[in-house]
């Protein structure tokens, strides 16, 4: 039976959640979509009018087609090249979900959802169901064929080992936007000793470039390896002008509620980098720079008004 414009609002009702819990779960917005698309399709082939709660039904289908796509994609991350990383998305993005309590504004830092990658996709879909959107464990049970005692050890279990990372501080966007431009005024200085002061001891770099841009595939570790390497990151040269086909202005931004750097060339995101805040200093960043991750970046960018840059390189 096709459906009706009602089955078709209802479901375009709840995209945005579907949205924001396939974002989650996959750390892909391109593969987000997919999954949703892949959700609508089967809602589009069952009997609707049987379906008692469709909210309940769009999300079990969606998380179980995530499931299936992070067992698949776990073999695929074996061949990639170098550091695999999520894929930012820049303020503003709606794809980013609720963000009107500090568990759910954490459950889409990039920090958390590098950390993410250590869950079993089990593990990941509890974590991100009861965390960011406050499900019940008996719905979360229902959604992943669980008992509810089992969805309670496997939130334990995972809130666990995301704690394990260093406790992040939160921060307002004006903040955000005070420690960008601190960073870039210590990494522009052409002396390391500034950046030094800034990072916490055991601080580390890494960056994806998906084999497209070169980079390093071991990260960086340590306050002095990171803040050389980083004032070299933001030396001005030829070499970084011809690999990314052009002159790059430099802005400061958050993504996915951080701190961040964003490299524009002629209106193209060429670089994010998502910076880590910790009481004890700058903890991590993470540098994404492979063009296949940032073109819903340059999408969302070309939507915003971002002033002018801080600097050119």
């Amino acid at each position: 039976m096709p459906l009706t414009a009602d089955d078709i609002d209802r479901f375009e009702a709840s995209r945005p959640r579907l949205e924001a819990i396939a974002y989650r779960l996959l750390g892909s917005a391109a593969e987000a979509e997919d999954a949703v698309q892949e959700t609508f399709l089967r809602w589009q082939g069952a009997d609707v009018d049987r379906i008692e709660v469709h909210e309940a039904w769009l999300t079990k289908v969606l998380t179980n087609l995530c499931l299936n796509h992070l067992t698949s994609a776990r073999a695929r991350r074996e061949t990639y090249v170098g550091e695999w990383l999520p894929e930012p998305l820049l303020a503003g993005d709606p794809m980013l979900g609720p963000a009107d309590t500090a568990e759910q504004r954490e459950s889409v830092s990039y920090a958390v959802l590098t950390l993410m990658e250590r869950l079993s996709p089990n593990e990941r879909a509890v974590y991100v169901l009861r965390e960011a959107f406050d499900y019940p464990h008996r719905e979360i049970a229902e959604i992943l064929d669980l008992t509810e005692a089992a969805s309670q050890q496997i939130f334990h279990r995972a809130k666990k080992h995301v704690a394990d990372g260093k406790a992040r501080t939160e921060i307002d966007a004006a903040a955000a936007r005070r420690i960008v431009e601190e960073f870039l005024a210590a990494a522009t200085s052409g002396r390391t000793e500034p950046l030094v002061r800034l990072l916490t001891g055991d601080a580390i770099s890494v960056g994806d470039g998906g084999g497209k841009i070169p980079v390093r595939t071991k990260a960086f570790e340590g306050a002095v390896a990171v803040a050389t390497f980083l004032r070299g990151l933001f030396k001005p040269g030829e070499a970084k002008r011809t690999l990314l086909g052009g002159l790059p202005a430099v802005y400061a931004w958050t993504a996915n509620g951080e701190p961040a750097v964003v490299a524009v060339v002629d209106g193209r995101v060429v670089g994010i980098m998502c910076m880590e805040v910790t009481a004890e200093g700058l903890a991590a960043f993470r540098n994404q720079v492979n063009p296949d991750k940032l073109e819903r970046a340059t999408v969302q960018w070309a939507a915003v008004d971002h002033g002018e840059p801080l600097f050119a390189m």
